[in-house]
């Protein structure tokens, strides 16, 4: 454990390309065969510190659904152990991101974050299949992942002046209580929303989300279609033709 502690020291001091196997040996005030014969090779030890970091947040994660008494409860949980205070520390924190620099490179680092993520997206589909339809748990599930990864990384590349632990975990919150809202209502039968009063939720098909983010993308036809039918007023598409007798009027 001790060498794997001063691992995590010199990736965060002097990053990966300075944490070498004679480094890690030279802080640890022991030889650099002895770490070798424990860990093979630099990446053996790197992945074997990955484990470590990676291990800590599943502790984390049990502690939490310990406490956890509803489906909500326990997608929270995962977000406050992978968003922890602990993973905003600047030691632990700088050690992560260069791990997840290697993950690419690395066999080893890459295995140990399959199943980091697949773990995390485990724990997050199980739950929220108990409060909304499973294609909608599994889309909201990878939402909350790439979200907890986003803002952890925005918060270490903006070093740890964007956000801490609290304010990221706020914003998750947020985010999915907002969305279990939304799904909460698009799930309401049409007559019970009418009867009730209730404004209707309208669900964007898949051609109108792409519209929104590429207005370009709104029809196939060649290129001008989309504006000269964007700029019809709605009573030149509606207008009923001239008569006949009309017309001749008009051309006398």
């Amino acid at each position: 454990m001790q060498l794997i502690e001063v691992t995590i020291d010199s990736l965060a001091e002097v990053g990966f390309v300075g944490t070498t196997l004679a480094e890690i040996a030279g802080r640890a005030g022991v030889s650099p065969g002895l770490v070798a014969h424990y860990f093979g090779d630099k990446d053996g030890l790197l992945e074997a510190a990955f484990r470590t970091l990676a291990r800590l947040v599943g502790v984390k994660l049990s502690e939490c659904l310990v406490l956890a008494r509803t489906p909500r409860q326990r997608v929270q949980a995962v977000i406050d152990a992978a968003l922890g205070p602990e993973n905003f520390d600047r030691r632990v924190g700088t050690a992560w991101l260069a791990f997840w620099g290697q993950v690419l490179h690395i066999e080893g680092l890459k295995r140990v974050q399959r199943a980091y993520q697949r773990r995390m997206l485990s724990n997050l589909r199980h739950d929220l299949r108990r409060m909304i339809p499973g294609e909608a748990a599994r889309s909201l599930a990878t939402m909350i992942a790439a979200m907890i990864d986003g803002v952890w990384l925005r918060a270490a590349l903006s070093e740890w002046q964007e956000a801490d632990s609290e304010s990221a975990r706020a914003l998750l919150t947020a985010f999915i209580d907002g969305r279990l809202r939304e799904l909460a209502r698009s799930s309401v039968p049409d007559g019970s929303r009418a009867a009730s009063g209730a404004e209707p939720h309208l669900v964007p098909r898949a051609e109108d989300a792409i519209r929104v983010i590429n207005p370009a993308a709104c029809c196939s036809a060649p290129p001008g279609c989309c504006a000269s039918a964007t700029m019809r007023s709605p009573s030149s598409r509606h207008a009923t033709p001239a008569s006949p007798s009309r017309r001749r009027a008009r051309s006398m």
